[in-house]
């Protein structure tokens, strides 16, 4: 266990980059951190990491170590997860990232009814637009939407969102509705800054081929929600997730602008770490997501 305890302290040193943080990451002293790594390498018979007032380099050796140890302990962690919970209910902290605007939209009334379900796993819920990294970063499953980068995580489709283009009935009715893509240059857009290619609108052509239309406007924002207020208030067309407006498009405070052209939808995914024995806590919360789903939006 001793040895165990070592790995542990240094895949935590190469993850957060110092004693320091390491230790109070597993709520040890520098001192406790800085022994535990001497006793790794003098164990192993090699430096793993190049010390100075400075710095803290990994050496080539330490990096491969880490790369390895990383999820031989990830697994073995698993396993225990695996076999504690075989009889029991799921247990334990659950680490999840979501993307802001879907997370404070969506995710609420689902984590209370999963909370509800598992009253013995506790929730530590994270909103942020950037790409974490799921491993290095210690969380259990990551929920993302659009075109997945290759990587090493297990992804599980959970449903489709719809991209669509919005506008209110003031703003149509004063400087009309386009009937195609191309008309764009003539209207006011809103732009949501969190989509890849934020100016770059994509519709399918008659052809059902996927072209792009570059557009423009004096209101753009980093948050959908905010351009969604804008749409609202008649200052452009916008163009955001379906779960974004679906309450404005019901309620008529909105309406679909050119959806005879919609570009193919993008995927909601839960993408995890890969490992041979998944959490008995992280196995539940996947499963009941795809229940929650069951591969259609919640929203439309």
């Amino acid at each position: 266990m001793e040895r165990i305890e070592c790995d542990r302290m240094f895949i935590a040193v190469m993850e957060t980059g110092s004693f320091t943080a390491a230790a109070q990451r597993l709520g040890a002293s520098h001192g406790q951190a800085s022994k535990l790594i001497s006793r790794l390498e003098r164990d192993l018979g090699v430096t793993l990491l190049r010390r100075s007032t400075r710095s803290l380099t990994p050496t080539e050796v330490g990096r491969a170590y880490y790369e390895q140890i990383r999820q031989l302990i990830a697994n073995y962690d698993a396993l225990n997860d695996s076999v504690r919970n075989s009889s029991n209910t799921p247990s334990g902290i659950l680490r999840i990232s979501a993307p802001v605007t879907f997370g404070t939209l969506q995710m609420p009334d689902l984590l209370i009814e999963f909370a509800h379900r598992y009253p013995d796993i506790e929730l530590d819920v994270r909103f942020a637009d950037r790409l974490v990294n799921v491993i290095d970063e210690g969380f259990d499953l990551a929920l993302r939407i659009g075109k997945l980068e290759d990587s090493s995580l297990i992804a599980r489709k959970l449903c489709d969102i719809r991209i669509v283009l919005v506008a209110s009935p003031d703003y149509l009715s004063a400087r009309g509705t386009p009937s195609h893509w191309e008309q764009l240059t003539e209207h006011d857009c809103v732009v949501d800054t969190n989509f890849r290619e934020p100016y770059l609108w994509p519709f399918l052509n008659e052809n059902k081929q996927l072209i792009t239309q570059p557009v423009k406007g004096r209101m753009k924002f980093s948050n959908a929600e905010v351009c969604l207020n804008a749409a609202t208030a008649g200052l452009g067309i916008s163009r955001l997730p379906s779960f974004v407006v679906s309450k404005a498009l019901k309620a008529g405070k909105l309406q679909t602008v050119l959806p005879s052209f919609e570009a193919p939808p993008m995927g909601l995914y839960a993408v995890y770490p890969p490992a041979k024995y998944i959490a008995h806590k992280s196995r539940a919360l996947i499963d009941f997501l795809v229940e929650a789903f069951d591969g259609a939006p919640r929203w439309d």
